[in-house]
């Protein structure tokens, strides 16, 4: 039996959607299809290991052909909506981390398929061919798959490549004054009363470089001030109440810490961090050059909503694409132990202390 969890059975719930519905739907920032992008789904193409599936709907024929090779399959579109609306159920209701679904295993067994996600090495979840009447031609499109159906899966994962590293300035301690200072009981949450009582000390807090030199050049290719400003950011979420991208830009903004003019109302804040949002969804990582050349297949992201209907984020409508990222996405802590931040420091004589990067969906 095949055992996955919520997001890999997920995949499979958006192809049958998709081609029980037979188009595809762009969404706004705040996931509402956009009656005016609605494309017809030509037909969706899905790697599993060393097997390419082509899947075409046919809606006024009533069945869906799939080919394998030089194998074709033919299932009624009936049937796929039954068992789409059963998988939906079952991911509505399921609550451990990993299951079965032996009706759905049964059912992609007919066309000779065995895998509930696609091919791991594959650039991209699903790709599809669609028909954009507005142009007259049917591009080909890649799309990462986020279900709301399970956790909010990350944008950005953490890692010490995501450090970002404050010095602290203004005040001298021992190595023996910082071992105690990072064992201080302190009230939760940990890392804004140790930023407090630094500041109580009379201690001057300044960004001063990133832990990952490739990360820093990516930021700088996208922006040369683009580390300063995510520096603001991370320490605005660390030491306040507010998580959300949006809320803290806004702030960021208001509080122009880089001195722009805003004589014309340019939204150089916001502006950034969308771009730069844009950029990780398609495929910069932290710890990997990035020249803005890599932009392969995955272009874009399906995104499942609860009540199951899918909406669609895509380069090929990179505006709403960054409205959706950035209305949607929030800064969340992660290990502080696993990737070795949130404690002071001594190097060459300098005091420091590090804050993590990681961005969540909401």
């Amino acid at each position: 039996m095949i055992t996955a969890n919520k997001g890999e059975w997920s995949e499979l719930y958006a192809l049958f959607k998709l081609l029980c519905d037979g188009e595809l739907s762009a969404g706004d920032e705040n996931l509402n299809k956009i009656n005016n992008l609605i494309y017809p789904v030509i037909r969706i193409l899905r790697q599993e290991h060393h097997h390419l599936f082509t899947y075409v709907p046919h809606k006024s024929e009533g069945i869906v052909e799939i080919l394998r090779g030089e194998d074709v399959f033919q299932i009624p579109l009936q049937e796929l909506r039954d068992i789409t609306q059963f998988l939906l159920a079952e991911l509505q209701k399921k609550q451990t981390a990993s299951f079965t679904i032996p009706d759905v295993e049964n059912f992609i067994s007919r066309y000779q398929s065995n895998k509930i996600k696609a091919k791991s090495s594959a650039k991209s979840d699903i790709r599809i061919v669609i028909y954009d009447a507005k142009i007259g031609t049917m591009p080909e499109l890649g799309f990462s798959i986020k279900s709301k159906l399970g956790k909010p899966s990350t944008l950005l994962n953490a890692g010490k490549t995501t450090n970002f590293i404050f010095e602290i300035k203004n005040i001298c301690l021992t190595e023996k004054e910082i071992e105690d200072f990072n064992q201080l009981a302190l009230p939760q949450p940990i890392i804004k009363s140790r930023i407090a009582h630094l500041k109580m000390l009379g201690a001057d807090i300044k960004f001063s470089h990133l832990n990952n030199a490739v990360f820093e050049n990516n930021l700088i290719l996208l922006d040369s001030l683009l580390p300063k400003i995510m520096a603001e950011a991370i320490f605005k979420y660390y030491t306040s109440t507010l998580n959300s991208v949006k809320d803290i830009f806004n702030e960021i903004s208001y509080e122009n810490p880089m001195k722009y003019s805003f004589e014309h109302q340019h939204p150089f804040y916001q502006f950034k961090i969308k771009k730069l949002l844009c950029e990780i969804a398609i495929g910069m990582m932290p710890g990997t050059v990035w020249t803005g050349n890599e932009i392969d297949s995955t272009g874009g992201y399906l995104v499942i909503k609860e009540d199951g209907e899918i909406i669609c984020y895509h380069l090929y409508h990179r505006h709403e694409f960054e409205e959706y990222l950035y209305n949607n996405t929030k800064f969340e802590m992660a290990s502080k132990t696993k990737h070795d931040f949130g404690q002071l420091f001594l190097k060459d004589n300098k005091l420091y202390l590090s804050l993590n990067l990681q961005i969540r969906f909401k």
